[in-house]
């Protein structure tokens, strides 16, 4: 698989928001609202500031060699697990949903991400140990954002009636019958049978969609090291019930990130306001809001008051479930992290915790937008420059792509420029020439130049209109390009899944996005590949 890139600044796409794009450039309105810039010198700030936190390291490895007990670790993995009893060894974190067959590419690239840093900052920092982690969301119940993927364009989506959590729910018949449909679209490509077979291992009846993406995830990943935390365990839990009590007690989250919101920059959009109390109860098929109504803790059609809630806590943490806004304190409490990697709203949200990290005294880590890509086939680099356009360009609408195209390629005079100046001109003379007669004349003159203008305008639009069509076939060109590039208007890493990809390339494609990961530049890369 041979390729080449280049790279373009995230704001010039058009698809990241003003507070992603003024995070990347360290705009000042936001620095109050995290704590270390991304640099090397960030890095070294985020570690000081961990080392002041007692991550209890034993913990963490017996989880993980209880999770990887059944799973053939290896060179790279196993000797992770073994430096993270180290205090001088460190962690780059991603987390994710476990989105059905991993979701859109991102998700891969998420991970590929922190992989880089970590083998960047081994050798920039050789005092340090770094060790990727993809810390799975398992607890999501969002089935509708987490049960379908996209191939070559068609829908594929899980039906089931299972509810609650979706890392528990299990493979039943409708996935395997969606895996036979799905085999059955990737079979024509050369790595078709071999990705098919892949996740027809994992993804097996009765399983649990946490086991199928961990051992699916860990498959794609296990050789370049990643280890992969699963935080619906009772451990976890139980290390995180200081801040599940606090959180009962004195809904101390939902204070926090209302004082930050309260002076967030009005510039930007509010992500993530939370609710009053930030957990759920999670029990079986079931995860239900903790709320409390009148000094009693509403949970499972049961009334529980602060004694009886925390005793439940006390016995069964596991069933304790922590929402967006508390869910990163429990990947940080559990975690000896140093930088977490994340897409735009994961960042924008990010940016509103700072507080609630400081209210249980949990290191804040440096923040880090993942990387972007989009994959581009030779062909279509060569149906843009037909079109005298490069592919960085078509991140702009079609609609001025075209109009730019028509008066670049026609030889008629489409832009009234001249004409507008000098109707300008002739206006200004009959204003004089009015205003000497009667000075209130001006204000009609003016009116009477900007009715003229607009009709101009319009002419101008009309004549642009009128010569577009001799373009049909160009135009029919550009609209294909953007669709295959942009399918749905959308990113292609938000809607296209590896599946595919993989059934092209193999772990080439990996690999290839290994090459072309960045590590702190933070800028969207686009890949020329052979094909």
């Amino acid at each position: 698989m041979n390729c080449s890139s280049e790279v373009i600044d995230y704001k010039s796409t058009g698809y990241f928001s003003k507070m992603v794009a003024d995070y990347i450039v360290a705009n000042p309105l936001l620095t109050p609202f995290y704590e270390h810039s991304v640099s090397i010198d960030g890095i070294k700030s985020s570690i000081q500031r961990r080392k002041q936190f007692d991550t209890d390291r034993n913990l963490l490895i017996n989880i993980l060699n209880d999770q990887y007990k059944n799973v053939k670790l290896s060179d790279k993995q196993q000797t992770y697990i073994q430096q993270l009893a180290d205090n001088n060894t460190f962690t780059i974190c991603t987390a994710h949903q476990p989105n059905i067959f991993t979701g859109p590419l991102y998700f891969i690239y998420k991970i590929l991400h922190v992989i880089k840093i970590a083998d960047d900052l081994q050798k920039q920092l050789a005092d340090y140990k770094f060790v990727p982690v993809y810390y799975m969301g398992s607890e999501d119940a969002d089935l509708d954002e987490l049960g379908h993927i996209n191939i070559n364009g068609v829908k594929y989506e899980w039906k089931t009636d299972q509810t609650g959590a979706v890392g528990r729910m299990k493979i039943d018949k409708t996935f395997i019958e969606l895996i036979e449909k799905i085999k059955a679209q990737l079979l024509v490509y050369p790595k078709g049978n071999e990705v098919g077979e892949m996740i027809q291992k994992h993804y097996q009846k009765g399983v649990t969609i946490e086991q199928a993406t961990f051992h699916f995830v860990n498959e794609l990943f296990a050789e370049y090291g990643l280890i992969i935390l699963l935080p619906d365990n009772v451990l976890i839990k139980r290390k995180f019930l200081p801040v599940i009590n606090k959180e009962l007690s004195e809904e101390f989250s939902h204070k926090a990130v209302d004082e930050t919101i309260k002076i967030f920059p009005s510039e930007y959009k509010v992500q993530a306001a939370g609710r009053e109390l930030n957990l759920f109860y999670l029990k079986d098929d079931k995860r239900e809001r903790i709320q409390k109504i009148n000094s009693k803790f509403q949970i499972s059609n049961s009334k529980l008051d602060e004694v009886e809630i925390k005793k439940e806590a006390e016995d069964h943490p596991e069933r304790f479930s922590p929402n967006v806004i508390l869910r990163p304190v429990l990947q940080e409490t559990v975690l000896p992290d140093v930088a977490f990697v994340g897409g735009g709203g994961e960042i924008a949200y990010w940016l509103e915790l700072k507080k609630v990290f400081e209210a249980v005294n949990v290191p804040y880590p440096m923040l880090i937008l993942r990387n972007s890509f989009m994959s581009v086939c030779t062909d279509r680099f060569e149906q843009a420059k037909k079109l005298n356009f490069k592919i960085s360009d078509l991140f702009r609408e079609e609609t001025l792509l075209l109009n730019e195209l028509v008066s670049r390629e026609s030889s008629l005079q489409l832009k009234l420029e001249k004409e507008k100046k000098q109707l300008s001109d002739l206006y200004d003379q009959l204003k004089k020439i009015a205003g000497a007669v009667d000075v209130t004349l001006q204000q009609h003159t003016e009116a009477l130049y900007t009715q003229a203008l607009k009709k101009v305008d319009a002419l101008e639009k009309k004549m642009l209109r009128a010569e577009k069509k001799k373009y049909e076939a160009q135009q029919r060109q550009l609209h294909k390009l953007k669709s295959q590039l942009f399918p749905g208007g959308q990113l292609q890493e938000r809607i296209d899944n590896i599946l595919v990809y993989y059934a092209k390339w193999g772990k080439d494609f990996i690999k290839n996005i290994y090459d072309n990961s960045l590590t702190f530049e933070q800028k969207f890369t686009i890949i020329k590949e052979s094909c």
